[in-house]
Order: structure tokens, then C-alpha cells, then sequence
């Protein structure tokens, strides 16, 4: 920690003071900010830290002592409300301004190699003529293989002014060692995970989060779906942890006519600030269903609520996370941020989603146990709603407030242990290693393969899939999947399919027999 745990009790206590000594480290230069007065209290704390720094018997990293306090302040506020340290803000913003400087490869530190997955496509490492499997022994003058590298320790060397120039030495099967020079370029981090028709009328498109490009992702997908016949329209969010509030509010937008209240916000004086939608929609009158799970959250939550509370569309799946809190970050200065809690929002009929939070984060964040245990994942009768907090829509829907939103039609979810423990391996990369070895054995093969060639002359058949099984045992994990072996071998494809051609092929497998999708189809009928 950088000073004597015996000290933290001292620098605790200066927790109420150092709120105060906050603001004056703030950077307000964003226009809606005001200006801190002079104020003693501010002044007092410090010189405090001053003394400490200049006086103080032992070595004491202040730093670090503004650091704690700054985090135990805001643990006390709400359980959104965070400090970001400067190793960590680079990575966060690259993540929500959906792209970074870089040279487009998706990679393992497979062995003792950097090994590729894939490129992006149309990115710097394609046009240079890097493939799946290459391995990228040395970059520059550093050597790679043997290493124990860390995945932000080799994204900090591929990364690096825009157009400038890297040589990497790289190994290929059947080809030996070359050379190839990379010329840095802007990678996207995609938004929209997929986009394509279900149906001949039925479009779908999957958000993944909210990022400063993903309306323009969005429309662009939106677009291409209606040129393809999509009258309906499914819109999943599951998973969709949220981001910025803007793009989900011209997404919304897309959909709702002109000076419908998309949703609005209060502030701590009661200011009200109201979103309408705008006569710029292209998606008005189609069918709409949105997709929400218990992880899809605040901006997710903006635009299911705005759907929901306009009458537009049918939301399908179950009760969103329950984040109604909107925050803004803020520069401390020395390359860190804190994201403050400004606002509350409030969908069309004037509900607010936010699940309580008094009794502490650990409880706030461990709420899905509660949901597991209380039965609300499976029955829809399970889900506890006060009638306090019952609102109507125009067309007379009786909504819900106070943690959430609760769909139209409920699909359970399957929480049998076999089953979760299947879905962990297909989100951890547990499978995404073994699919790597195993397109490895046969990378010239796969790598010349076309989507369609794919689709009709692959089959995970009962032996690859025991071969997964047998490489997990081997890790540890046994499971019988005696009841789930043809759902295996679906998420062995999808796997094998992602990193062949990219996610969206990935979803369009995961889907073919999704329970959600499923519904969305048997009602459009």
C-alpha cells in the first residue's frame, strides 16, 4: 500500500473532510460545472496533508492516503459512484469511444507464443497479410516467446501513434519465420455484435453496450436490415451492461414518433431535464421487441423503458438489473477520474428502475443471488413489485417501478447447475482454447473455408465434443453433460464460427435455438 496499515484508522477519519478537499481537485472545465468558492474546511485539509508530506516523522505516501479516502467517500454515496485510477482510465475510455490505436489482431498467449485468433477485418494486420495462427514472435526489438507477458504488457507494444510504423518477426506453419511491417492504424471496438435477418420480414440486431459509436453502428445496421425486407424488428440487450445515455436515446429515437418523452432526468434541486424523440425516426411502424436479461442495465434500461412506456413494442425476456442513477466523470488532475452520481432518470411514465441501495454495495451487487434464490429467474410470479410503484401507459399497461424493468413476456432462464456451468465455459474462453489447438491441427484448411462452406460441411460430431470434455477434465473441471450433449456441440460451432469469421456468426448459432428468439418468432406469427 505504500505506508503502515496502523496508520489507516488517522486517515480514515479524514474521510469528511477530504469530500470537501475533492471539489477543489476537480477539473470543471466541462461548461455545466460551477466554480468552488474559497472554503476553510478545504484550506484546513490541505495543509493537513502538507504536514503529513513535509513533517511527519516516517515516509508516508500521500498519494495513496488521498486514494483510500477518495474511495471510501464514495462507497458511502451510492454503488455507482467510483474512482478510476490512471492505469485504468486509458482502457475504460478506449472502451467507450469504441475504438483504439492499434493493429487489429485478436491473440492468445498460447504456450510460450503470442498466437493470432483472427484479424480485423479490412485492419492494419490483414491488409500486411497476417493470418489466423500466426504466431508474433518478436515486436520491434522485443522478444515475445518465452515469455510470461501480460495481455495489457503486449497491448502496450502493439499499440502507438496513429500510422506509425511496427516490425514484427512472426512464425507460420508450412512458411517458417518472416518479417512484416504494420502500419498502426484506428481499430474499432465494435458495439454491434451482430446484425441479420431471422426471418424474411424479422430483423435482429445485438448491442453489446453503449459507446460514442454505437448509434452510428446501429443505423448502419438498421439500415441494411430494411433494405433487406425487415418490417420487425429485435433489438437484444441482453448482457448490455449500458454506458453513455446518448446513443440509446437517439436509438429510441429510431423508433418513437415525434415529442414522445423518451425519458428525463432530476437532479439534487429537483431540476428536470426532458428527452423527446425528434421527427428523425426511420423505424416507427414496424414491430419491435427488445431483449433483457438481469445483466442488462442503465442504458439498456433507458431504451426498454422508452419502448415499453410508449406502447412501442414488447419487451421480452427478464427483469433488467435496476440501474437508475446517471453519472459523470470527472478529472482529479493527475491522470485519474472519479464517476459521480448526478441524477436520477425516469422512464416516459415517470418510474424510477433503481433497486434499493441502503444496505450497503455488498448487498446491492450479491442482489442476483437473492433473484436465484427467490425463485424470480424461473416464474415470473416470483418477481416482487410494491403497488406503490405502479404506473400506466398510454395504451393502459400497468408498469412497475422500484427495481428494474419487468417484461411483457417472461422467459425463464436456465439456472441447473450443468447448465450454468456450460455457459460459463462458453463466456470464459474455456472453449475458445480448445477450438484454437483444434483449428490449429488444421489452420490451412479452416482459414481458406467460406461462411457457406462452413455452414454445410462442418459438424461437431461425439467425439470432438468428448475431446472438449476430456481437455477440461484434465483442467480440472468434470461435468456430465449426459442431458446437455447436443447443446455442447452448438456452443463448440458457434466458438469455431467466431473465430473464423467473427461474432456475428457466433450469434447467429447461439440463436438458432435460443428461448428468447424462439418466443420473439412463435408471436410474430
Amino acid at each position: 500500500m505504500g505506508y503502515s496499515k496502523k496508520y489507516l484508522p488517522l486517515f480514515i477519519g479524514l474521510a469528511m473532510g477530504a469530500g470537501v478537499f475533492l471539489g477543489s481537485k476537480l477539473d470543471f472545465s466541462n461548461p455545466s460545472a460551477k466554480l468552488f468558492s474559497y472554503n476553510a474546511k478545504k484550506e484546513k485539509l490541505n495543509r493537513l496533508i502538507d504536514y503529513i508530506d513535509y513533517e511527519y516523522v516516517d515516509e508516508i505516501n500521500t498519494d495513496s492516503i488521498v486514494d483510500v479516502t477518495v474511495n471510501r467517500i464514495l462507497e458511502n454515496l451510492d454503488p455507482h459512484s467510483v474512482y478510476i485510477p490512471p492505469e485504468e482510465l486509458e482502457g475504460i475510455t478506449e472502451s467507450m469511444q469504441g475504438d483504439f490505436i492499434g493493429i487489429g489482431v485478436s491473440y492468445y498467449p498460447y504456450r510460450d507464443t503470442i498466437s493470432v485468433i483472427n484479424t480485423i477485418k479490412g485492419g492494419p494486420s490483414e491488409q500486411s497479410g497476417i493470418i489466423a495462427g500466426d504466431r508474433i514472435l518478436m515486436v520491434d526489438q522485443d522478444t515475445l516467446y518465452g515469455e510470461r507477458l501480460s495481455r495489457d504488457g503486449l497491448a502496450d507494444k502493439l499499440k502507438g501513434e496513429l500510422n506509425s510504423q511496427i516490425q514484427l518477426k512472426v512464425y507460420r506453419k508450412g512458411t517458417g519465420i518472416f518479417d512484416v511491417v504494420v502500419k498502426r492504424g484506428r481499430v474499432p471496438l465494435k458495439s454491434v455484435d451482430a446484425s441479420y435477418m431471422l426471418k424474411e420480414n424479422i430483423g435482429y440486431i445485438k448491442v453489446n453496450r453503449f459507446a460514442e459509436t454505437t448509434y452510428k453502428e446501429f443505423k448502419k445496421a438498421l439500415d441494411s436490415l430494411q433494405d433487406l425486407g425487415a418490417e420487425s424488428l429485435v433489438v437484444d440487450l441482453r448482457d448490455n451492461g449500458g454506458g453513455f445515455i446518448a446513443p440509446a436515446l437517439k436509438m429510441a429515437d429510431e423508433f418513437l414518433k415525434n415529442d414522445e418523452l423518451i425519458m428525463f432526468t432530476k437532479n439534487k434541486k429537483g431540476a428536470i431535464e426532458n428527452n423527446y424523440a425528434t421527427r428523425n425516426g426511420d423505424f416507427e411502424k414496424g414491430n419491435v421487441y427488445v431483449l433483457i436479461n438481469e445483466n442488462s442495465a442503465s442504458a439498456s434500461e433507458i431504451f426498454a423503458g422508452a419502448i415499453q412506456d410508449n406502447d412501442r413494442g414488447i419487451i421480452v425476456g427478464r427483469r433488467s438489473y435496476g440501474k437508475g442513477l446517471v453519472q459523470r466523470e470527472m478529472a482529479l488532475g493527475d491522470g485519474s477520474a472519479i464517476r459521480l452520481t448526478i441524477s436520477r432518470y425516469y422512464t416516459p411514465t415517470g418510474r424510477s428502475i433503481q433497486k434499493p441501495y441502503q444496505n450497503g454495495n455488498k448487498e446491492y451487487f450479491n442482489e442476483y443471488l437473492e433473484r436465484y434464490k427467490n425463485g424470480e429467474l424461473q416464474n415470473v410470479d416470483s418477481i416482487q413489485v410494491a403497488d406503490s410503484l405502479k404506473f400506466k401507459t398510454p395504451g393502459g399497461k400497468t408498469v412497475y417501478g422500484g427495481g428494474g424493468i419487468i417484461p411483457d413476456i417472461f422467459v425463464s432462464k436456465d439456472t441447473t447447475r450443468v447448465g450454468e456451468t456450460l455457459n460459463y465455459m462458453l463466456r470464459s474462453g474455456r472453449m475458445g482454447r480448445y477450438i484454437f489447438e483444434e483449428l490449429d491441427k488444421k489452420r490451412a484448411f479452416y482459414n481458406k473455408l467460406t461462411k457457406d462452406e462452413f455452414k454445410q460441411e462442418i459438424e461437431i460430431d461425439d467425439d470432438f465434443a468428448e475431446g472438449f470434455l476430456t481437455y477440461t477434465r484434465k483442467r480440472g473441471v468434470d461435468i456430465n453433460l449426459k442431458n446437455y450433449r447436443d447443446q455442447l456441440k452448438k456452443y463448440l460451432k458457434a466458438i469455431m464460427a467466431q473465430q473464423l469469421f467473427g461474432t456475428s456468426e457466433f450469434e447467429k448459432i447461439i440463436n438458432e435455438d435460443d428461448k428468447m428468439i424462439q418466443k420473439v418468432l412463435s408471436i410474430s406469427q
